[in-house]
Formats: structure tokens, sequence, C-alpha cells
């Protein structure tokens, strides 16, 4: 008990008093004290009792001079001290120093000397922690000789045996560390069983005999993969943990060893159990260790790898902050000049990029090089764990070349690599992870600056890891792909068919490595289809090409939620095969829209998933669009675009009204919105915290979601509960004029137009992706000049090809169609027409008609929020409020001068029909701003309008105190919005990145629930603005005396031929109207 070796040293000290100095005893009694003070050290781990100790074993040291009968004991004392207090500060000159005082004592203890066995041990003992530091292994060798030394004399019987033995079989496995010799591992197992054996049930060392040999048995299963040491080795910890009871002093090693065991059965059989145990356990070791306890930093570290990986599968994110700040306080501990540092440094580090790689944030992964870099300066040549430094700052340096394009960052990472490798021979346990990772960056290089050598070299390491993974080891089908992908590389630079017949090979024994239900099985018959293509396109084996569509079509029978890689592997399939005319083209493209329907709906519209998603689609919807339109099915183009377009206002869209019906449909469809709502958040946090979205998390949280969405589609009037609209339901769009789809891809430019009875007409266009996307650059360009001389010449030409490539066919179709002069109609561009002024197109020449003085346009971002515009019952306006918000002074942007005069003239128009309230200048908060959005239907903004080309959900207005987010008008509470007017200096959003989800700020609006926008699609002159709204208001009102939103096209149609003549042509056709 602590309170009796408190009292002993209070003891020691009272003795020592009574010893003075040249007092004969005086020399015991320092060494008496010194051990108490030890002992209470190894109990508690106050530093402040080990120095104590030390000082008082070097005066009692003083005082054993050489030929004292002492010397070699007190010698020991003071060495064994000094080793313990490297342990905790990692000065290398104490251990030094420990070394030669066992030196020392050893030569006072010639063979025979009772002492002599004791001797040879602590000399190892601190040898062996010497080689741990400085990676010497002739510190390592000389340390196993001198414990084989000790062990002979210490034969049978022999009541240190069992240490000897310990002593002897932890430095062998040591020793296999470094040199992989299975030997060494195997003789230290069998020393460790002799020394179990050498203690009983009830021997004091039991648990200390137990923990040793469960470690080398966990060593051995990492080599050879045989559970049954694994297992045995964590019911060895069982029995150890059981024999160190609460209050124990040994208590926290042997929790934190059964965690560590736990962890590693964790990582072969996945069982969370063993992991959510062994996380438990360590918390628990943690606590035993407070802050000033001697192992506390590796606890920090123990529990910091285990929420890592914990993290790795569950992704929840707060595990991966966890261990980050865990690892942080072991950092604290292990200042400059530590024997831990530059483990704890990497530890961070590692994390820190664990991190980067979910968030993207830059600095956490700039953090970890620089961490990297620390931890490399502290691992010079010789040291144990240069090899892994070395290969950690690559990794690092690899990951920011690939987000920055610095090649300076690559070359330096494979010179790394190089150097790791060379320090991992033959035999090295990390070698197959080095030629890969060298490998792997070489390809990198190549495919920058297409040097051969550097694919050559890089196919021959693949080579030599493939030889290093043996069938069923967990990495060989992650090595058969890597090979084949770079013998498939090499083969597209050569047309060498022996590299592309031997990747085919390669990549169908990485796939049977992964059956069905394998989170890599999607990524492998992506690839193994596209290397038989590429052979197909070579020999025209028609074998080859069944194949690989064959290989496709597995992804039309999957049965649980799609993966970012499937919606990747099955846009490789649609794209492939629309090039080749293959018959399963369509069926491609639907699943692919599938996929990514399923997607969105788990996924929330943060920045990170508009990236992924962007990314993934690109000209999907278009494609799609195209490849229906020229098989003739003009019903399913109609469907398809419908489905993967603006996909995540879609979805919002399609949520809100699906959930507000349901939540009126009865009891029971009140309880399953809940819990749909339920599921969704909890699956949708899942994929925001997610790295990967097949993790064991989230699959039973999408089953669950999936049961849910088919119970909700067995509801009456639900069958198709967030399915996407059938054309039959998207043909409603037309109901008061037709609407015409615009379509531009790499295979054909195309218009549908759907009229409200009747399939869709087909109006080819003599117009190429490349020639629309020139025209929609130039316009953009042009829109950053208008107001100077030659504007109009250019704006002219660009609106006549418009006209001569697009539009005039199809007023003709339109003509056709017994459409009259006058008639409202309403455009639907995707891609690269999104950016271009349909409704402003014309041959500009006299004596014959622009589109405008034709017919009426209006816009629609998709059929689907036209439909549910129209299906919006119009209140009378006497019931409802309008606020005008105006903010000519905004926090950034240029002033507007003509805000006052502006809100004036609509106060002036609407104030006789409809309750008008008005914000101005200091007003016009955000908070201000989205409250009066809660309690008027009718909005006029009058602002700078801020598009976010790269993150829409980010576009905004800019009000006095900051931005207006279209993702915080989203969330407001509208009550029937009817109309919003966008007079703002710019309000469209969307970019060449991504023209599926460009789309005006007005359009936004109207996925926000407004049933009628109008907006600009550049900068809009202040007094310009100022007259266009008032002569729209006047025309709006007329001579109803009353406001209706669906009168917004007519009017501002109006408003616009009524001021031609005053206002350049540019600022004629700024303004758009979208919806009713």
């Amino acid at each position: 008990m602590m309170s009796n070796l408190d009292e002993a040293i209070k003891h020691h000290r009272t003795a020592l008093l009574l010893c003075p100095p040249r007092h004969p005893d005086r020399a015991s009694s320092l060494t008496n004290l010194a051990s108490g003070l030890r002992d209470r050290f190894l109990q508690r781990g106050m530093m402040s009792d080990l120095d104590q100790a030390i000082k008082l074993y070097r005066a009692a040291l003083l005082l054993c001079p050489p030929g004292h009968l002492n010397r070699s004991v007190s010698l020991n004392n003071l060495a064994n001290s000094l080793r313990d207090r490297f342990r905790q500060r990692g000065m290398m000159s104490d251990l030094d120093q420990a070394i030669e005082l066992h030196r020392a004592a050893l030569l006072l203890c010639p063979p025979s000397h009772s002492r002599r066995s004791m001797s040879l041990e602590n000399l190892a003992n601190s040898l062996k922690e010497r080689f741990q530091q400085r990676g010497m292994m002739s510190d390592l060798d000389k340390a196993i000789g001198l414990h084989r030394a000790a062990l002979l004399l210490r034969p049978h019987g022999h009541p240190d045996r069992s240490w000897s033995l310990n002593h002897l079989a932890n430095s062998l496995g040591e020793r296999f560390r470094q040199r992989g010799m299975m030997s060494d591992l195997d003789e230290a197992i069998e020393l460790h069983r002799a020394a179990l054996l050498l203690c009983p049930p009830g021997h004091s060392d039991r648990s200390m005999s137990l923990n040793n040999l469960s470690i080398s048995l966990g060593e051995r299963f990492q080599q050879r993969g045989i559970m049954s040491d694994l297992d045995e080795a964590i019911e060895l910890h069982r029995a150890a943990l059981l024999l160190h009871p609460p209050g124990h002093s040994d208590r926290s090693t042997s929790l934190n060893n059964l965690a560590n065991g736990l962890r590693d059965r964790f990582r072969q059989r996945d069982i969370m159990s063993d992991l959510d145990e062994a996380i438990e356990l360590h918390r628990a070791a943690l606590l035993l260790r407070p802050f000033g306890h001697s192992n506390r930093s590796s606890s920090l570290n123990n529990l910091a790898i285990c929420l890592q990986d914990r993290f790795q599968q569950r992704s929840i994110i707060s595990d991966l902050d966890g261990a980050i700040e865990l690892y942080r306080d072991a950092l604290l501990l292990h200042p400059p000049g530590h024997s831990h540092r530059s483990s704890s440094l990497n530890n961070l580090a590692i994390s820190l990029r664990d991190r980067f790689r979910q968030r993207g944030i830059m600095s956490d992964l700039d953090e970890a090089i620089e961490l990297h870099r620390a931890a490399l300066l502290l691992c010079p040549s010789g040291h144990s764990l240069r090899s892994s430094s070395l290969n950690n700052l690559a990794i690092s340096l690899r990951d920011r070349f690939r987000q920055r394009d610095i090649m300076s960052d690559l070359d330096e990472a494979i010179e790394l690599h190089r150097a790791a490798l060379l320090l991992r021979p033959s035999g090295h346990s990390d070698r197959p992870s080095s030629l890969s990772n060298l490998a792997i960056s070489l390809r990198d290089r190549f495919q920058q600056r297409g040097i051969m050598s550097d694919l050559d070299e890089a196919i021959e390491l693949h080579r030599a890891a493939l030889l290093l993974f043996p069938p069923r080891h967990s990495d060989r089908s992650m090595s058969l792909d890597n090979l084949a992908i770079s013998l498939r590389d090499r083969f597209r630079q050569r047309g060498m068919m022996s590299d592309l017949d031997e990747a085919i090979e390669l990549h169908r024994d990485a796939l049977l490595l992964r059956p069905p239900g394998h989170s890599d099985r999607s990524s492998s018959l992506d690839n193994l289809a596209l290397s038989l293509q590429d052979r197909f396109r070579q020999q025209n084996v028609q074998s080859d090409l069944e194949e690989a569509f064959g290989l496709y079509s597995e992804f039309s029978h999957l049965s649980h939620a799609a993966s970012r890689t499937h919606l990747s592997a099955t846009k490789s399939w649609a794209a492939s095969a629309d090039v080749c005319n293959h018959p399963s083209a369509l069926l491609a493209y639907q699943v692919a829209l599938t996929f990514l329907d399923q997607r969105v709906a788990f996924l929330s519209s943060s920045s990170h998933h508009f990236d992924v998603i962007r990314e993934a689609v690109s000209s999907l919807a278009t494609d799609a669009f195209s490849c229906s339109v020229r098989r003739g099915a003009l019903t399913t183009a109609v469907e398809l675009v419908e489905q993967g377009r603006a996909v995540f206002w879609t979805q919002l869209a399609r949520f809100r009204t699906s959930l507000d019906e349901l939540s009126v449909s009865g009891d029971a469809g009140i309880a399953l919105a809940e819990e749909f709502k339920r599921l969704s958040f909890r699956l949708r946090n899942a994929f925001d915290q997610s790295t990967e979205d097949q993790s064991p998390q989230i699959r039973p949280l999408t089953m669950q979601w999936d049961e849910v969405v088919s119970r909700i589609r067995m509801l009456p009037d639900f069958s198709r509960f967030l399915l996407p609209p059938l054309f039959s339901d998207l043909q409603k769009a037309a109901e008061d004029g037709p609407v015409i789809i615009v379509n531009a891809s790499q295979r054909s430019c195309d218009a549908l137009i759907i009229h409200s009875a009747g399939g869709p007409v087909h109006v080819p266009l003599d117009i190429t992706q490349a020639e629309v996307f020139e025209s929609s650059s130039e316009l953009q360009s042009l829109a950053e000049q208008f107001g100077s001389s030659d504007c109009e010449l250019k704006l002219v030409s660009i609106l006549r090809k418009l006209w001569n490539d697009v539009i005039d066919p199809v007023v003709q179709a339109l003509r056709e169609s017994e459409v009259r002069p006058g008639s409202r109609i309403w455009w639907c561009p995707t891609a690269e027409f999104s950016l271009l002024p349909l409704h402003a197109a014309g041959p500009y020449e006299k004596g014959r008609d622009n589109l405008f003085d034709i017919y009426i346009s209006s816009y629609t971002p998709t059929l689907a929020t036209l439909v549910r515009a129209r299906q919006q019952v119009s209140r009378d306006s006497s019931s409802q409020h309008f606020v005008a918000i105006g903010q000519g002074s905004p926090v950034e942007g240029k002033e507007l001068k003509c805000v006052a005069p502006e809100l004036a003239v609509i106060a002036q128009h609407v104030t006789p029909v409809i309750s008008f309230t008005s914000l101005e200048d200091g007003d016009t908060t955000v908070e201000g701003a989205l409250d009066a959005l809660d309690r008027n239907q009718w909005l006029h903004l009058t602002c700078h309008g801020m598009p976010n080309r790269t993150q829409p959900f980010e576009s905004s207005f800019a009000m006095r105190d900051g931005p207006l987010m279209i993702k915080d008008i989203i969330r407001s509470n509208w009550q029937n919005p009817q109309f919003a007017f966008l007079s703002a200096s710019h309000t469209t959003v969307g970019g060449e990145g991504s023209p599926d989800e460009s789309i005006h700020l007005a359009a936004a609006m109207q996925f926000c629930g407004f049933r009628s926008v109008i907006g600009s699609m550049w900068s809009v002159d202040d007094e310009v603005a100022r007259q266009v709204v008032s002569a729209f208001y006047c025309k709006l009102i007329g001579d109803s005396k009353r406001l209706d939103c669906t009168g917004a096209a007519v009017a501002l149609h109006k408003a616009v031929r009524s001021l031609r003549k005053k206002i350049p042509l540019e600022q004629q056709i700024v303004f758009v109207h979208i919806g009713v």
C-alpha cells in the first residue's frame, strides 16, 4: 500500500539525518532512501521523486570508491535510475551514462560472481533501449549476447530464470522487427512460454509473463495471419487484467495491452464490438494516468489511434477530431529532445492528413507536411523510424501535389520514397507498401511529364510489390489493379498488345478477389471493362466488347445504395456504350441517373458534396438526352434530362413538396414523414462526415431509409414518392404554352418542343456543342464591356447566330404546330445554352421579326418547377403583402444611386392595390430581410446580386451587414410566395465548370417557392432599372387595379417594348422572366 511506502520514506529520511557525513552507515542510508523514492516514482510517476533518488544514488556512489565491496551495486542503482529518467524525459545523455555505469559494474562482477547475471541483464536492457533510439544494430546484437550469457547463469530452479527468459525473448522480438527473421520471433515465443510455466497462478510475475507472451503472439499473427495466435494473445491479456484489479499499480498497463490486442483483431475481422471495447479500455487506462503520469502520452496516443480506426469505419468526424486533440496533448508531453517526439509528430500529422482528405481544408495538409518534416529531422540516418518518416512526408507531399499541381512537391515525394525503399530491404515488413508508394508517385509524374522511363519503373516496382502480396493477402487485389492500370497506360503510349493482355488478366484476378458486396468491386468492374474496350478497339473482337458491357450490366441489379464509385463507373458505362452505339447505352444512362438520384437524396447541399456531384455528373443528363433523341425515345429524353439537371435544386423542391403533402395525409403519413425526416437527417450527417460512402455506419441507415420510402410508396397517391416524374406528369408544364428544351452535348444539339397534348416534337439543331460554348464564352466576356461603342455590333452578331442555328428552326416548328404569334412560350435550356439570351435572338434586319416580336418568352430551370408553380393557386392580392428591399451602400460593391427613387416608384404603383412596406439602407440587414420574407408574398429586391459560380447555394444578395444567402432564403418559412423582382446588378449563378447546375438567382428563387420571378442576366444600369421597374408595375397593375403574378411575363414584355427607343440593346434584353 502506498501509505506504507510513504511512511517508509519518512523513516528513511529520519535515519539519514542520524548518519552524518563519514558515518559508516551513511552510504546504505542514502541507498535506502533513494530506493524508496524510486519505488514511489514507479508507482506515482512523480519526477521529483526520481530526480531526488538519482542525487542520493550519486552521493552513495561517491562513498563506494573503487575497491569498495558495494561499488558494483551502487553503480547499478544509479544506472537503473538514470535509465528510468531517460524513459521519461528522453535525454540520451542519461541513457549513455547508464550504459557506462552498467559496463563498469559488470567489470566488477567476473565469472562466478553472484551478481554477474544481474549485471549482464542490466547492461543488456540499457543497450536495447539505446538501439531503440539510435537504431544501431550492434547495440541490439550485444544486448542479445548478454541476455544469453545471463540465462546460462540462471539454470532451471534459479529464482530469476523467468526474468532472463523474458528479457532474452523481448530482445529477440526487437531484432525480429528489424530484420524480419521469423526464427527470432519463434524463439522469443518459446522463451516466453517457458517463462510463463515458471510463473504459476499466484506468482508475482505471472501477469508480466502473460503480457509478454501475448504481445509476441500478436506480432506473429501479424506476420503469418494465423488467427489462433491473436485469439490466444487476447485471452492471455484478459487473464493478466484479472490479476490487476482496480487499485493495482499495473492495471493501466493491462488495460492498454488488452485494448491493443482487441484493436488488432478488429482490423482482421471487422467486429466493431472489439474496437468499441478497445476504446473503452483505453479511456479507462487514460483515467489511471493523470497529468504527470509517466505513461500518459502513450495512453493518449493509443486512444487516438483507436478513435482514428473507428472514424475510418463509421465516418463520425467527432472521432477524428477527438484523435487529433489527443495527439496534440501527447505532443505537448514530448517536448524538443524527447525520444518519442518524432513518433508523436508523425501521429498528429497523419490524423491531420486524414481530416484534410475528409474536409479538403488545405491548412490541415500544410500543417501535416510541416509536422512530418520536423519528425524527419529527428530521425537521422540509422534511426529505426527513418523509413516510415520518409514515407509519411512523401505521401503528404503527393497529396498536396494532387491539390495544387506543384511539381516540386511530387519530385520531392519521389526522392523521399526512394530513400525509404533503400531502408526497407528484402524481408522488411513494409517493403511492399514502399514499392507501391514509389510506383504510384512515378505514375503520377508520368501523367504530368510523359516521361516513359517513369512509367516503366512504376511497372517494375508494382511487379515487385505484387510478388510480396501472396494469395489471400488483403492488399493483393489493390496491387493487381495498380500493376494493371500502369500496364494499360503503357499500352496507350506504345501500343504493345502484350501489355494490354496482361492488364486484362490482372484485372480479372483482382475482380475474383472482390466478390459482390466488396467495397472496391465497382472500380474493378470498371477497370476490366475499360481494358476490354481498349482491346476491342485494337482487335475488333466482338466478344471483348460484349464482355465489357456484360460486366457493366451488373450495376443494373445493384440491391443497395449506390456509392460515388458506382456513379462514376456507370457514367463510364454510359459514355462507352453511347460511343459504341451499344444497345445498353440508354439503360446505362438510366442506371447512372438513378444512382445520381440516390446519391443526392442522401447528401446535404454542402460545398463538399456539390463539388463531388458536379465532378461525378458533368454532362451526364445532357448526354442522356442526346442519346435518347438519337434513338427516337423522345419522352425518355425529357424524363432523363429532367432527372439529371440542377440535381440539388430539384431534390430540394421535391423533398419539400412531397413531405408537405405527406404530412397532411393522415396519421400514418404524419408518422412516416417524421421517421423519414429523422433518417434523412442522420444520413446527411453521416455523408457530410464520411470519406467512404460505403462505410458500415451508412449501410444500415440506407437500408432503413429505403424501407421507410417503400412504406410511404404503399400509401394512396404516394406510389412515386421521391421518384423522378414521368413524362405524363412533366407535360403539365405546357398547359399554358409550349415548353422548349434546348440541349447541347458532344454527340448532338437538339430541341424538343413539349405541347400540352401529344408527344414531344424534335427539332435538330445545326450547331455543335463547341460552337454553343464559344458563343456563351464570347457573351460572358462581352457583358463585362457593355457600354462601349462597338459592343452592340458584337452582341447583334451573337444574337443572329443564335437565331439562325437555334431559334429560327424552333420558331418554324412552333408555327407548324399552330402556336399563334403573341403566345407565351417557355425555354428550358441545358448546359452551355443556359447562359445565352435565347429570348433576345433574332435576325436584327429591317422588315424581319426578332423572337420578341413573335412570342413572349419565359424560362424555367426544370419542367417540374414550372408544374409546381402552375399547381399553386393564385390568391387574392388583398390578402397578400408586398415588401420592397433596397440596399444601395453594401459592405462591398459600388454604390447604387437609384435605390431610393426606384423604391418610391414601386410604392407609388402598388400601395393602392396591396399592403406595402419597404426596407431601405440602414434597415436592410440579413435578419431584417429574412424576417420580411417570412411575412410577405411579393418581393422586390434592389441591391447587388453576388453569384457564387462554384457554390451556388452560397450565392447571395448584398445587405448592409453582409450577404443574404440563397441557402438562408431556402430555409425561410414561406407563406405562399408569389412573385419576386430581383432588380440586382447581376443575378446569374453557375459557370463553365458546372453548366447543368448553372441557373439564375431568379431561378433559385423559383426553387425556393416563388411562382414567378424576374431577374437579370448581367449588370443593369441604375437608371435603366428604375425606368423598367416603373413601366413594369404600371403594365402589371393596368386597369385591373390588382396584382396577379401570372401576368408578369406579359408586363415585362410590354414594359421593355415601351422603352426600346430609350435604352441600349443590352439593357433591353437584360431582364428575364422565370416561372408562370
